[in-house]
């Protein structure tokens, strides 16, 4: 590794320092960058700069010292952090989180990475990643304690960032103003046909106190936040598991037409039919079970005889269509659902633990009865969801013999929950803001796209002047490809 004595003794202007030193040595480091002009963007990986007592008020100094900065000629250097664990940028070839791999693998799931996480916490990133790596966004930046770039920058940013179209960001809590910019980055992202997801912690008084602790945020009122980033027009999730949930959703769906709220339930277990029907609904939002017509009867009907179902199935939406039916029955009576014009997504439970499935990965009793079958539903969902622009919702509700079916299915692009009911609730979630996206963009006059403003949305205020200075130099951070940056 090359290695220099100190900033002066560099030969060119970096694009990016990372700082990893104890956090007594960082005030003093950070004026000396001010000062030096060497560097363009910085990363403060040091905690407990503004999270106890005794160094809010250095902190405070810091930060203001920083902002002074950017009213310099040139904006002065960016910072990112502190208590920050970095950046994970796919396009520009780099971590900095320093997680081993076998801790945290990152193998592409999407053939096009297009979505962003940005996260005040680094472990909310490692940990959501661990559990759905089939989230995989092309960049994960943590902001720790917004020292100087904020979730209004942030967002400001990769609201106008071409082949961006999914952004899941966990809040702690904002800088003076910042909610606002970060609420009209929301709309400007919405306006431009991107998806953001939100959760905001802080939800009780004992977790209000635990985000002054890690982030030294002020959590602010949960109401009045999720009010405000719904109007703008973010999906919001209430937990951890929603927030996955509707961050995968978004990356799967993104492309799908929402026609409506109109639901097609399909299953071969009875119960899971009926759980689909039973979570349509939520305290903002109702779908509805589509009224199948008279063609869709038949078709199903016909798949039925086929299958030597029809003695054992009423067609009907939803529909119960017997353990007996297999992987075609399934999918073929799915697509017909599709095809009906009263129906707008379908939710098809797969069924796994039927013997007449497809669903392990090998199978004793029946040899070759199993996920390499040709007319398995690993085979034959992914193309169907290819060819229909309807979403489908694939439930495999079943146990770990079936972990190797769902990821198959996951990997191949199709959308898949574990169980009927969080698959629907996150599905009206979705379906809700979706909805609302498109009434934002149809209500624009003569096609001018209307701005989140005091006429639709929280009162306006003076926004600080750093924000123009900041909001371009977000890209230093997210890397400029294999070889061509100076670290």
């Amino acid at each position: 590794m090359k290695c220099v004595e100190g900033l002066k003794a560099l030969d060119k202007k970096l694009d990016m320092l990372i700082v990893a030193v104890a956090a007594s040595a960082v005030y003093d480091l950070v004026d000396e960058i001010i000062a030096s002009d060497a560097v363009d963007a910085v990363m403060l990986i040091p905690g407990s700069l503004g999270e106890t007592k005794k160094s809010r008020e250095p902190a405070a100094a810091l930060a203001a010292r920083i902002n002074a900065a950017h009213g310099n000629a040139g904006g002065g250097p960016i910072f990112l952090g502190a208590n920050c664990l970095g950046v994970v940028s796919h396009p520009g070839t780099y971590d900095s989180w320093f997680i081993p791999l076998e801790r945290l693998p990152k193998p592409q799931k999407k053939p096009l990475r297009d979505a962003v996480m940005l996260s005040q916490s680094g472990a909310f990133m490692i940990t959501r990643l661990s559990q759905n790596p089939w989230l995989d966004p092309a960049y994960m930046l943590a902001l720790g304690n917004q020292t100087d770039l904020t979730h209004g920058d942030m967002l400001s940013y990769f609201a106008e960032l071409p082949g961006i179209e999914i952004l899941g960001i966990y809040i702690e809590g904002f800088k003076d103003l910042d909610g606002l910019q970060f609420a009209k980055a929301v709309r400007k992202a919405v306006l431009n046909g991107k998806q953001i997801v939100v959760y905001k912690s802080g939800r009780t008084a004992p977790g209000q106190g635990g985000v002054m602790g890690h982030t030294a945020s002020i959590a602010g009122g949960l109401t009045l936040f999720e009010s405000v980033v719904r109007h703008a027009g973010a999906i919001v999730a209430e937990d951890f598991n929603t927030f996955d949930d509707l961050f995968y959703m978004a990356g799967n769906l993104q492309h799908k037409k929402i026609g409506g709220g109109r639901l097609g339930a399909i299953s071969g277990a009875g119960f899971e039919a009926v759980g689909m029907a039973d979570n349509i609904e939520s305290d903002t939002f109702a779908m509805t079970m589509g009224e199948i017509g008279a063609d869709t009867v038949k078709a199903v009907e016909d798949i039925l005889v086929a299958k030597k179902l029809e003695q054992l199935v009423e067609v009907r939406n939803p529909i119960d269509i017997n353990p007996g039916a297999d992987d075609e029955a399934h999918l073929q009576i799915t697509e017909a659902f599709l095809h009906d014009p009263n129906i707008d997504v379908v939710v098809v439970g797969l069924d796994p633990t039927a013997p007449s499935v497809r669903a392990l990965v090998e199978s004793k009793l029946r040899p070759g009865h199993d996920i390499n079958d040709p007319k398995s539903t690993v085979h034959l969902m992914p193309p169907m969801v290819e060819r229909n622009d309807k979403p489908i919702i694939g439930i495999v509700d079943g146990g770990t013999l079936y972990d190797t079916m769902a990821a198959r299915l996951m990997d191949q692009g199709a959308c898949i929950f574990r169980n009927c009911a969080r698959g629907t609730r996150a599905l009206v979630s979705y379906v809700e803001a979706r909805l609302y996206a498109d009434s934002l963009k149809s209500r624009r006059p003569g096609g001018t796209v209307p701005a989140f403003s005091s006429a639709d949305g929280p009162p306006q205020g003076g926004a600080s002047q750093r924000h123009g200075a900041k909001r371009t130099a977000v890209a230093p951070f997210l890397g400029k490809g294999a070889g061509e940056k100076l670290i």
